[in-house]
């Protein structure tokens, strides 16, 4: 059985954006509409997983920077963070899968792939956390399964630690 090969690149304009359908709309169009624009004015970065072609794309997702009213931030977390109105994070936007790649654990890939270049970029650009709007109930237990807590009991906001993601990478 050969082995799969995954590989996630900034987003560049060979890649087929057009073809890119995870079934939520607002996802596709973002992709097809705004991803470049996004990146063109540094907005956001956007990393695609490259599908079964070198122009193909299985999956995405975007990074920017963010930050957090530290009266928003839960007192466990927040008792341990500078006095500072706003708590410098990373928001991860955006996340979808193809339809025609589901069923390989790509969401997985791509979340932990985030994780680690989130990681790795808040040694250079402080950041204490990667933050995650939950677009439903399915995509934050998704997020929740990662480690990601939620802001407050109900919220779709939800927040990973950096010092969780280095112990975790570990």
């Amino acid at each position: 059985m050969k082995k799969e090969l995954k590989r996630v690149e900034p987003l560049a304009p060979h890649h087929e954006r057009g073809a890119f359908s995870c079934g939520v709309p607002s996802l596709d169009r973002y992709l097809l509409q705004q991803a470049r624009q996004d990146v063109t004015r540094r907005a956001a970065a956007v990393f695609v997983l490259i599908g079964d072609s070198p122009n193909e794309i299985a999956g995405y997702y975007t990074l920017s920077a963010t930050g957090v009213p530290l009266s928003e931030v839960p007192e466990e977390f927040g008792r341990r963070l500078p006095r500072y109105p706003l708590v410098p994070a990373i928001l991860l936007g955006r996340l979808a899968v193809d339809t025609r790649f589901r069923a390989r654990r790509y969401g997985e890939f791509l979340l932990l792939d985030a994780i680690h270049r989130s990681l790795r970029n808040s040694a250079e650009i402080g950041a204490v956390a990667i933050i995650v709007d939950a677009k439903d109930l399915k995509a934050r237990s998704f997020y929740e399964r990662y480690g990601f807590t939620r802001f407050s009991r109900d919220a779709a906001r939800l927040f990973l630690p950096m010092k969780t993601v280095e112990k975790l990478v570990r």
